[in-house]
């Protein structure tokens, strides 16, 4: 796909790339991704940083700038900065990262490769089951139109477990608590996707709190959650998503090809919630504890 991009890009070694950086918007997610592919960037590597600021309607205007920096590459950092960079920028070479799910959004251009991040939900069903071994009913919400439901080999995995995963659909974030109500009855644990129609500062406290009345514990995506009160989140540092994102960069700047989107497997994190655990009545085994990365 990048062959004729390759020769393009076969340069003096000694040249100082400079490289482009579209960010979706100013968060602490994106923004440790960032740090991450910078520190794995050659030293000499040049960096211009561009904000969309959560308004992907700034896509056009700041693609008019990167293309008349003289930009080696683009980094484009979430789905916004990520539609843009497609929409908007065709004869410099793309690297995505931080995108959930990027083959929804037809992320594919002759100038563009992507980071696709796996998500081990085997390995983490295998923790909850651990750490509740009698657990058998997991619920989450999600929007279709958004987020793809869980694959089936996920929920065969559960079953091998003796879980069944159990789903309610929403369409509209005003949905979304008739749903929960309706969901929390049937189920053990409530599992919390990165979904923005389910999921938003306003709606985490409301479902967190719905979940605790029902003393249902929640699993979360985010070491936040957990501090917060959620019982367990399973994580991915954004940082090594920008370090894998380099190597992207590094392989596209040596004018080699590369696959798109290309699947990377990231350390697994778990930040657990002992307060939590205590009051839901939930012991958790010495051998979990000696896997987790935080401690709340």
């Amino acid at each position: 796909m990048l062959a004729a991009l390759s020769v393009a890009l076969s340069v003096d070694p000694i040249h100082a790339h400079e490289v482009a950086i579209l960010k979706s918007a100013n968060i602490a997610a994106y923004n440790q991704a960032v740090r991450g592919f910078k520190s794995s960037m050659p030293s000499n590597t040049k960096f211009i940083e561009y904000d969309l600021k959560g308004d992907a309607s700034f896509g056009r205007k700041y693609a008019s700038k990167i293309r008349a920096s003289g930009a080696d590459l683009v980094l484009a950092v979430g789905l916004k900065a990520a539609i843009a960079a497609r929409l908007e920028i065709f004869d410099i070479p793309v690297v995505f990262c931080m995108v959930l799910h990027p083959a929804k959004y037809d992320l594919k251009a002759n100038n563009m490769v992507g980071i696709s991040v796996k998500i081990p939900i085997g390995q983490q069903l295998s923790i909850l089951h651990t750490v509740m071994p009698n657990l058998k009913r997991i619920g989450y919400l999600y929007d279709p139109e958004k987020t793809p439901r869980l694959s089936a080999e996920a929920t065969h995995q559960a079953r091998q477990l003796g879980i069944t995963i159990i789903e309610r659909q929403v369409r509209a974030e005003e949905q979304v608590p008739t749903a929960l109500r309706e969901l929390l009855p049937e189920i053990e644990a409530l599992w919390l996707i990165s979904d923005s129609t389910v999921l938003t500062e306003e709606s985490f406290s409301f479902l967190l709190g719905a979940a605790f009345d029902r003393r249902v514990p929640v699993i979360g995506f985010d070491p936040e959650f957990v501090r917060r009160g959620a019982l367990i989140s399973f994580w991915v540092d954004s940082a090594d998503v920008g370090q894998e994102a380099s190597q992207l960069a590094q392989a596209i700047l040596d004018g080699l090809t590369v696959p798109s989107p290309k699947a990377f497997l990231p350390k697994q994190r778990i930040s657990l919630n002992l307060g939590t655990a205590e009051y839901l009545g939930i012991t958790i085994p010495p051998n979990v504890l000696s896997i987790v990365d935080e401690v709340y």
